[in-house]
């Protein structure tokens, strides 16, 4: 059967999409021609994989069975991972093209892949040959003609759908990003790799002290972290870039350095499989480490069971939420999305959240910065419809083994 879905979004529309979303300023000046090139990734893939922790989230939203969610999409990986919860519908959406395709291809690939082992393949190591054959055998049929096209788009190595043979989470601008942290690190004397002999959160800080530390002090390093441009493979608009650098007093390298001393020392290594992407650039096998939810063979059932109650669609989530009905929402995941926000911006989308929200709905998001940009950014008319729950989130951003941003938000609509 095929899985059906909405017919793709025109070129002209996305680029307006993705421009409305990141350009602030006249492309005739530095900052805007800076925003061009960043709004230009979004045309093609990003995130291999989503650089937010599910488990967090799945804490902070309470998901119950039947509840419905909305969410961005980006990689898709916590949208799988909200699945395992079994809600009644999961909306998500996502202005890259690149995302979408990705997204409906790890839908098809939870409902119609034979088992967990090709799944796991196919997502988890997704270096293998055999992931080409398993996905013109079950999972091409099954897939809506815009998300079939892109996957087998000709690039100058052959079909898209090829990455997977090669590494697929060395790809996008985060698995380019990261490879290029790699050479800078080597041109430093640090192989990232050594932190893997590491058995203890005590050894990961003596390593990280001793090989990622002084790579702060070297002019590269500085010379790059100061360049807007060198933050695009994270996904950081020059909007972002700047909400960072006030955590430093204007200064991003200290913010850059306690990010990613969170991410390899505050959480042991088995437990991190983000420290495993950024230094492995692989997940852990199966009972080599803890792995995103939705690729723990113990949920493959559930997940496989609620695929088919998620949607993907390329649309600004303002515009999604405009077509739902009032007060049927439990719960929206906005990653970092605010961040990019206009005031105006920012005011149209959470009239749609709070038309959309159910009694009791929960909000989730993350800044780049450590502050929460409601309070400053929201007309009080809009605010006062939601309560923020400070503490538990500053648990929850604790908790977060991701370590990118700054803050993580949570807010529920209080009662009418």
């Amino acid at each position: 059967m095929l899985d059906m879905a909405p017919q793709p979004v025109p070129a002209p529309t996305v680029a307006r999409q993705i421009g409305a979303a990141v350009h602030r300023r006249s492309p005739l000046s530095a900052e805007g021609m800076m925003e061009r090139m960043f709004s230009r990734l979004f045309h093609g893939l990003v995130y291999p994989q989503i650089w937010e922790d599910p488990v967090v989230d799945m804490r902070a939203l309470a998901i119950a069975p039947g509840q419905r969610l909305a969410c961005i999409a980006s990689g898709g990986c916590n949208m799988m991972s909200y699945l395992t919860a079994g809600p009644g519908s999961l909306l998500a959406v996502d202005l890259s093209p690149a995302h979408v395709a990705l997204g409906r291809l790890k839908l098809a690939a939870a409902r119609h892949l034979p088992d967990h082992e090709a799944f796991f393949d196919l997502f988890g190591r997704a270096d293998r040959a055999a992931n080409i054959r398993a996905y013109d055998r079950y999972l091409a049929p099954r897939l809506d003609p815009a998300t079939r096209a892109w996957w087998e788009a000709r690039t100058p190595f052959g079909r898209r759908i090829g990455l997977f043979a090669r590494g697929f989470y060395r790809h996008g601008a985060l698995g380019r990003f990261i490879g290029a942290a790699h050479l800078v690190a080597r041109l430093g004397g640090t192989d990232l790799g050594g932190l893997l002999a590491c058995r203890t959160v005590d050894e990961q800080r003596t390593w990280f002290n001793g090989h990622i530390d002084p790579l702060f002090a070297t002019p590269l390093v500085q010379s790059l972290a100061r360049h807007p441009a060198a933050l695009f493979g994270l996904g950081i608009p020059p909007a972002q870039y700047e909400l960072l650098a006030c955590d430093g007093d204007g200064d991003v390298l200290p913010v850059l350095r306690e990010r990613l001393r969170r991410l390899f020392c505050d959480h042991p290594l088995r437990e991190n499989y983000f420290a495993w992407q950024a230094v492995a650039r692989r997940y852990p096998e199966p009972g080599e480490g803890a792995l995103p939810p939705y690729l723990e063979p113990a949920a493959f059932d559930a997940l496989r069971a609620h695929a088919a109650r998620a949607e993907v669609v390329n649309q600004p989530l303002t515009k999604a939420l405009a077509g739902e009905a009032s007060g049927t929402i439990h719960g929206f995941s906005l990653l970092d999305a605010q961040d990019w926000m206009t005031r105006a911006q920012l005011a149209d989308l959470w009239r749609e959240i709070t038309r959309t929200a159910a009694a009791g709905a929960t909000v989730i998001f993350r800044t780049g910065g450590a502050a929460d940009i409601l309070p400053q950014q929201l007309p009080p008319e809009l605010l006062s419809a939601w309560q923020s729950d400070r503490a538990f989130a500053r648990a929850c951003h604790e908790a977060d083994r991701s370590a990118i941003y700054g803050g993580f938000h949570i807010y529920r609509r209080r009662n009418a």
